[in-house]
């Protein structure tokens, strides 16, 4: 790749298997829930938050892709995205047969869920994620919404060690082993088109 090709930063291990299969020539950062293994010094001028999301909204189903121009912090400002490479990720995503909603992400530093996820959708937010916004040089992003609010997945998978130890969490295992390789894979295959637009 290019010295100026932003690094690829995901949180879970079924994000980083996805970015590695279909972007074999970047730099994969594969940085855990909430950045909390994120290189420092961070060592790139820009990166590309790619992986999953909850959706807060109630119309935007599992599957949806989501590329913001916006990323706001639950008590921040709003930070815009990388014009160049969010133009590019919308490129690309359209050149593949995929419709994209552009509306605000909202990064938070714990898991929404209830009736917190339609009051952040009646501000604007699309989806949630808890690494875009704490990323500490410019980014884009590129985000597929797993959970719903139809469809909520327990807090405690934020730890999976731990949420496999309560019985009342493996009714969700067979969506997660279908939908989030599914997601995750549909990010990375975004990521990757929007590198060969631009080369």
């Amino acid at each position: 790749m290019p010295p100026d090709a932003p690094a690829v930063v995901v949180a879970t291990g079924i994000e980083a298997k996805a970015a590695r299969r279909h972007l074999p020539q970047s730099e994969i950062v594969e940085a855990g829930i909430a950045l909390v293994r994120l290189p420092s010094p961070f060592g790139h001028s820009l990166a590309i938050s790619c992986g999953l999301a909850g959706g807060l909204r109630d119309d935007l189903p599992t599957g949806t892709v989501v590329i913001p121009s916006t990323v706001a912090m639950a008590h921040g400002k709003p930070v815009a995205c990388d014009r160049a490479w969010t133009q590019r990720l919308k490129d690309a995503a359209t050149r593949m047969g995929h419709t994209f909603v552009d509306l605000p992400l909202l990064t938070s530093e714990r898991v929404i869920s209830g009736g917190e996820r339609s009051r952040w959708a009646s501000q604007g937010y699309a989806a949630v994620d808890m690494e875009t916004a704490l990323l500490p040089v410019a980014f884009a992003a590129v985000r597929v919404i797993l959970d719903t609010p139809r469809n909520e997945l327990s807090p405690d998978w934020v730890q999976p060690a731990r949420a496999l130890l309560r019985l009342r969490n493996w009714k969700q295992l067979p969506f997660l082993a279908r939908e989030g390789p599914r997601c995750a894979d549909l990010a990375a295959r975004i990521v990757a088109a929007a590198l060969v637009l631009r080369s």
